[in-house]
């Protein structure tokens, strides 16, 4: 009997499928030895030893596979071909090890490793065993401790100085640091007034009554910078000077435009395009993923390469030419070549795992945000190895001479010649037709027309342009992006807006500036991206994890221990006031909470009044004790509530926000839906009346 261990039980039901009687398949469930969450868990005297334990949650499932172990003429481990997978092989083989000394045979290890769960890819997996990667285990262990490190110390220190409950970590404080400087260029930004300038021309003579138009592009044969007309007054005055001007054509320019079909997925580029298509966040996109890689629909979806197999490529070919045309195949296996930093090339893209396998085919097969995951998978990999999207562009040149300056208008048109792989994945592309036009033909003027703009502000960061600018930077891999994410929303770091993109919020703002003050490498780009090259040095055999970790912690223990001297928690946590305390008469400060500001007795903790701030208040009185104001107020988890400012003397609260309005049936406070409909947008707060308006 061999004895396959993988992560999940859904690998293993796919497993089984594949595999016949001589084969027992078990799942740890994930992670089965762990750094212990009561304390550090390092040695950092003993060369950085991680004292690994292993979890309540895992006891009974080691023990369940200690006894199958023991059953068993090998052992074949098949964890995920990544770093974290190589991991848990590792610790399975200790865990196991030890517990199979008393046998009086020696039960033969094997490491296999797959990138797609199929019968082919699993068989050819296990005609192929391979030693386990230390390397790659070493680098998993370089990044735990590290992150250990970070957090397990900076963490206190954020408590200690500002408020207890917060965190800090290397991947999770760049993205909080990335989302607060873009608010800070926001709040800045000054806009900046320009105009432009379009015509609306005609062939003269033509029957058709609407025209084409043409922007101002040069003056006396200078190019016109977007910022050039900076005024209503400059704008005037070209306008002006092109009254009873003649229109005509200088140049025309035709040519065919080919357009590349985009890359296969990896991790990255497919949360933001599902973000982009079905609003997923990136933590469901990765859960849908490895429901469809478990069930052998996919191939393995934590990858940053763009790498494509032989096999996938010649399924592909097969699968267009049958389904839409030898035409749409190009000729040859289009070869992508990954621009990620330290990209692990022999993994594979995202791809189907059976590209015959039509969206349609699995519609009844998996559920409804499976399927859209899918059909967005497959239509990036077929659309991947199509023929180009062909346009027939045309670019003219229009002559004005004005009374004191000569001007040249630009019309660009572009139609749709063929559209190659746009027939499978569609991209936003504008079609604008020109009339057929010859050099040196006067045109007909319709209409001149000024139009005032303003530059914009920077805009700020939904889920997929947060991950695409850490990926960018180097910052993190497949794995972090969705737990990151997770992590900074979860500690109230950053909140999402009306458009679902994130702004920080006070906590989140002040975390930032202690880090960026005290701790610049810890929130340094180069800094963190450099330290994501040396784990993948590590993971390649050139780099020892100790070194690296040592060389980190030093300057990072001296800085730690200098900081506790010198930050005061006054700097960030208390602001005096004029009020006082209307308990013990003490003076009032303003104090900074896990969830923003407060009012707090200077008394504390003999004296433990508090207050929100009037910013937080509402201007609606408590309709319960009528002496307070309702004010917005979170739970412990940073739920948003609304409650009267007197608690807990008064005890009201809502979950919906209140307003002024009253109900016209019991005279209770109307609230908002979360959810608008267009059939109503109020509803009473008194659950036993059924008013809404």
């Amino acid at each position: 009997m061999k004895l396959v261990i993988v992560e999940s039980p859904t690998k293993c039901k796919t497993l089984k499928k594949f595999l016949g009687k001589d084969y027992q398949i078990a799942a740890t469930m994930g992670h089965i030895r762990d750094l212990p969450k009561s304390k550090l868990g390092i040695d950092i005297e003993n060369n950085f030893e991680p004292q690994y334990i292993i979890p309540q949650k895992a006891r009974k499932t080691i023990k369940s596979l200690k006894e199958a172990a023991k059953k068993s003429d090998k052992i074949i481990l098949a964890s995920d071909e990544d770093r974290e997978g190589e991991a848990i092989s590792w610790h399975l083989s200790q865990v196991l090890k030890s517990s199979l000394k008393d046998l009086k045979k020696e039960i033969p290890y094997e490491r296999i490793a797959f990138h797609e769960i199929t019968k082919q890819a699993v068989e050819e997996a296990l005609k192929n065993p391979r030693e386990i990667n230390l390397n790659l285990v070493n680098a998993q262990q370089a990044r735990r401790v590290l992150d250990r490190l970070v957090g397990y110390k900076l963490s206190p220190f954020l408590w200690k100085k500002i408020t207890r409950g917060l965190s800090a970590g290397r991947v999770q404080s760049i993205a909080l640091r990335l989302i607060a400087e873009r608010e800070k260029e926001i709040e800045s930004f000054i806009p900046q007034e320009y105009w432009s300038i379009e015509t609306l021309l005609k062939k003269i003579n033509s029957e058709s009554k609407t025209g084409f138009l043409a922007s101002l592009a040069k003056k006396d044969g200078k190019t016109i910078d977007k910022l050039a007309i900076k005024n209503k007054n400059e704008s005037n005055e070209i306008i002006e000077d092109l009254k009873g001007s003649e229109y005509k054509i200088k140049s025309i320019e035709k040519k065919e435009l080919k357009r590349n079909p985009l890359p296969p997925f990896t991790t990255s580029t497919l949360q933001q395009e599902a973000y982009k298509h079905f609003r997923f966040p990136a933590k469901m996109t990765m859960r849908t993923a490895q429901k469809l890689y478990e069930t052998g629909f996919i191939s393995y979806h934590r990858t940053d390469s763009l790498n494509l197999s032989q096999s996938s490529l010649i399924s592909s070919k097969e699968t267009i030419e049958k389904y839409y045309g030898k035409e749409y195949w190009p000729g040859f296996f289009r070869k992508y070549k990954t621009k990620s930093k330290g990209a692990q090339e022999a993994h594979e893209a995202i791809r189907p795992s059976a590209p015959e396998n039509l969206p349609d085919n699995l519609d009844k097969k998996i559920d409804k945000n499976q399927y859209k995951l899918y059909e967005l998978i497959w239509k990036r990999f077929i659309a991947s190895q199509m023929s180009q999207a062909v346009f027939d562009a045309t670019k003219i040149e229009i002559g004005a001479n004005g009374k004191e300056a000569e001007y040249v208008f630009k019309a660009n048109g572009q139609t749709l010649k063929s559209e190659g792989f746009l027939k499978v994945y569609p991209l936003k592309f504008k079609e604008s037709e020109l009339p057929p036009l010859k050099e040196k033909e006067v045109l007909e003027l319709l209409k001149l027309s000024p139009n005032q703009h303003f530059t914009q502000p920077p805009p700020r960061y939904s889920e997929a342009t947060l991950i695409k600018a850490l990926e960018e930077d180097g910052i993190g891999r497949p794995s972090t992006y969705a737990p990151t994410l997770s992590t900074i929303m979860a500690r109230n770091y950053v909140q999402k807006d009306e458009n679902r993109k994130f702004r920080p919020t006070e906590i989140g703002n002040v975390v930032n500036d202690i880090l960026v003050k005290h701790f610049p490498k810890i929130v340094d780009i180069k800094f963190t991206a450099q330290m994501e090259q040396n784990l993948d040095e590590i993971a390649q055999g050139n780099e020892k994890w100790q070194k690296i970790i040592k060389d980190f912690y030093g300057p990072f223990e001296e800085n730690l221990n200098q900081k506790y001297e010198e930050v005061s928690k006054k700097e960030f946590n208390e602001k005096p006031t004029r009020k006082i305390c209307p308990k013990c008469s003490s003076p009032l400060i303003i104090r900074m909470g896990k969830f923003g500001r407060f009012y707090a007795c200077s008394n504390f903790p003999k004296c433990k009044y508090t207050k929100a701030l009037e910013k937080n208040e509402l201007n609606i009185a408590c309709p319960k004790c009528k002496k307070g104001k309702i004010a917005e107020k979170r739970t412990k988890r940073g739920k948003i509530f609304y409650g009267c400012s007197r608690w807990p003397e008064c005890d009201f609260a809502l979950w919906d926000k209140p307003t002024n309005k009253k109900c016209s049936k019991c005279d209770s406070i109307l609230v908002e839906i979360k959810r608008k409909t267009k059939d109503f947008t109020l509803k009473c707060s008194n659950k036993k009346c059924d008013y809404k308006e």
